[in-house]
């Protein structure tokens, strides 16, 4: 089954060549399928498509959710909190995924790899809260509402999972694009 998303200028121009499109496959004795076979404005906000694991909208792409929810589980099948393992060690086995993971969606829009940055940081650091017994996932402060977040912030910052060795996605997307 072969999968292909023509661009085009114009609606007209789309017309067209679905038009030819068409009649290729036709000459074949073959059809395109009627509900996959399209033509939309991908340029308006919730008119994008899907295509080969990414959404598509607006000039921009990123991950499909079917993606990044594949992508949470893998991460959370390593980063379990009674696992057993040295942090260094669950950090080798959370960037083989995240360094696979990267090379096919390192062209995504920067958000997308911050989001999936911020994921794996919150999951190492529930690793580290439960090791010192403390309690819980979300934050519960009096003077704060987010005081314990921040401390758990502050405990363990982004730089303390990096000088451990963590891919961190959005780093490694920002050192392959040309500085302007």
């Amino acid at each position: 089954m072969a999968q292909s998303v023509i661009l085009c200028a114009s609606r007209s121009e789309a017309g067209a060549a679905l038009s030819e499109v068409r009649q290729w496959w036709e000459r074949r004795g073959l059809t395109l399928h009627p509900e996959k076979t399209r033509i939309l404005g991908a340029s308006r906000a919730g008119e994008g498509f899907e295509f080969l694991g990414y959404h598509f909208e607006r000039g921009m792409k990123w991950p499909r959710k079917k993606s990044m929810a594949r992508l949470r589980e893998s991460i959370r099948q390593r980063t379990r909190r009674q696992n057993g393992f040295s942090l260094r060690e669950i950090i080798g086995g959370v960037n083989a995924v995240l360094h696979g993971w990267y090379d096919y969606f390192k062209h995504s829009k920067a958000s997308a790899l911050e989001t999936v940055d911020g994921y794996v940081r919150r999951r190492l650091r529930s690793i580290l809260r439960k090791r010192q017994r403390q309690r819980g996932t979300h934050p519960v402060g009096d003077d704060h509402p987010f005081g314990e977040l921040r401390a758990w912030r502050q405990r363990w910052p982004n730089a303390y999972f990096a000088a451990q060795g963590l891919f961190c996605l959005r780093a490694a997307q920002a050192a392959c694009r040309p500085s302007r």
